[in-house]
């Protein structure tokens, strides 16, 4: 186990599948406790694997679109442990009807609202829990986990879920300029296509042509978002915030 993040105290949200379990895990590895939020219950078997790999985890069930929850979570995190060194909000819904993306048009307006509240309203309210302690101690590192959609078209991406994603960019840029001179980064990650449980459903033949479509002829490892993450949550990214870090394989380079 690397000792880069060793007592850190992480929050990573959405964190009991897909990417944010990779970046739960890898953070872990690094040394930090880690406190992994979600509103599946299955969090708490996410936390003690964590534990058995030898990492220091404890688990949370919270529903990241009831403002009361976040509160409340925010404040057990405060009163247990006094401190907050990383936030990595990952967490996020992206909403179809029958399995398909809605168009502005035909989106229900009950459907925007659920994914502005997930997407971008929860990140704003656990930021501004973490902030005034990260700033009274003179260190804190945010990552915000955007999207591809939230840089440039993609096709399967409805409206609420790439408008929440840009969003979160100009949110952290915004927080960077904020908190720079408190010791505070804020940088954002827009992941591409990567290999989970949830990118990898549909037929051979379709999946097959995604990653061809992908200039490096793969899918990302969720591990290597992992990695990502817990570097810009380390001492060594002290001097790199308010930037955009798109892992996507080279299909888009803005």
């Amino acid at each position: 186990m690397q000792e880069q993040l060793e007592r850190r105290i992480a929050v990573v949200t959405g964190a009991a599948s897909g990417l944010g379990l990779a970046i739960a895990e890898r953070l872990a590895k690094d040394g930090a406790h880690v406190i992994a939020v979600d509103r599946d219950p299955s969090i708490e078997n996410v936390a003690e694997r964590l534990r058995q790999s030898g990492g220091s985890a404890e688990a949370a069930i919270v529903d990241l679109s009831v403002e009361d929850e976040i509160f409340a979570f925010a404040q057990t995190v405060t009163k247990r442990h006094g401190r907050w060194d990383i936030l990595v909000n990952n967490a996020g819904i992206s909403p179809k009807i029958d399995g398909k993306r809605v168009t502005t048009e035909t989106m229900p307006m009950a459907q925007w609202h659920d994914v502005i509240a997930v997407n971008l309203t929860a990140p704003l309210i656990l930021c501004r829990q973490a902030l005034p302690i990260m700033r009274a101690r003179g260190f804190g590192r945010i990552i915000n986990i955007s999207s591809r959609a939230g840089r440039t078209l993609v096709g399967t991406a409805g409206t609420h879920y790439s408008a929440t994603k840009a969003g979160l960019i100009g949110m952290s840029r915004a927080i960077a300029g904020e908190g720079a001179k408190d010791g505070i980064t804020v940088n954002c990650i827009a992941p591409g296509r990567f290999s989970t449980p949830m990118t990898e459903q549909g037929s051979p033949e379709m999946l097959a042509a995604l990653k061809a479509a992908i200039p490096v002829g793969r899918a990302g490892r969720p591990d290597e978002l992992g990695a990502m993450v817990s570097y810009l949550a380390s001492d060594a990214a002290g001097f790199v915030t308010g930037a955009v870090f798109d892992i996507n394989g080279g299909s888009f380079m803005g």
